[in-house]
C-alpha cells in the first residue's frame, strides 16, 4: 500500500532488576545485530536517561534484563574525540548524515576510583534506522580504558578531609 501510514508500534512494561518498572514504545528498541563484545547474543535495548544521573545513558536489554551498560557522551569529558568511523561501519550502519546518528562510549566505573571510558570501540547508533553497533577503530590513539578527568573544583573538593 502506498503511503500508508506507519503501523502503531506497542507499548511494553518491564519490571527491571536495577532500575524498577519501565515503559517503552517498541519503536525505541536500538538492534544490535553483531551483538555486543561479551554480550553476542543479545540483539535489542533500549536506552534509559535517569534524572539522577544525567551524564549516562543505560544501554539496557531487552533480551537479558540484568544487563545493562552505562554509557556517555564523549566529548563532555574528551572535548578533542576525533573518532574515524571506518567505511564498513558505515555502510552496515547506514549513516549518510550526521544528524541520522549519535556515538556513545561504554563507561566503567571502579569503586571509589577513577572512571574510564572506551573510546576506542565506540557504540554508534543510526537514530532513524534503530540499528546500532560498537565499532572497533582503526589505527588509533585511543584505548579501551581511557580515565575520565576530573574537574579541577571537584578535584580539589574530594582532595580536601572532611569536617569533623
Amino acid at each position: 500500500m502506498v503511503n500508508a501510514p506507519p503501523a502503531p508500534s506497542a507499548v511494553k512494561t518491564v519490571d527491571l532488576p536495577r532500575f524498577g518498572t519501565c515503559t517503552y514504545n517498541e519503536a525505541e528498541i536500538f538492534v544490535f545485530p553483531w551483538g555486543l563484545p561479551g554480550f553476542e547474543n543479545l540483539r535489542s535495548f533500549i536506552a534509559l536517561q535517569l534524572e539522577t544521573q544525567d551524564q549516562i545513558i543505560w544501554l539496557q536489554s531487552l533480551d537479558n534484563l540484568s544487563i545493562a551498560l552505562p554509557l556517555g557522551d564523549p566529548w563532555t569529558f574528551f572535548p578533542d574525540y576525533d573518532p574515524k568511523i571506518p567505511d564498513y561501519a558505515r555502510l552496515s550502519l547506514d549513516l549518510t548524515s550526521a544528524e541520522d546518528f549519535t556515538i556513545l562510549a561504554v563507561m566503567v566505573g571502579t569503586d571509589g576510583g577513577p572512571t574510564f571510558m572506551n573510546l576506542m570501540a565506540p557504540v554508534v547508533m543510526n537514530l532513524k534506522n534503530r540499528i546500532a553497533r560498537q565499532v572497533p577503530l582503526e589505527s588509533s590513539r585511543y584505548t579501551v580504558a581511557m580515565e575520565i578527568p576530573v574537574p579541577a573544583a571537584l578535584a580539589v573538593e574530594q582532595a580536601e578531609p572532611a569536617p569533623e
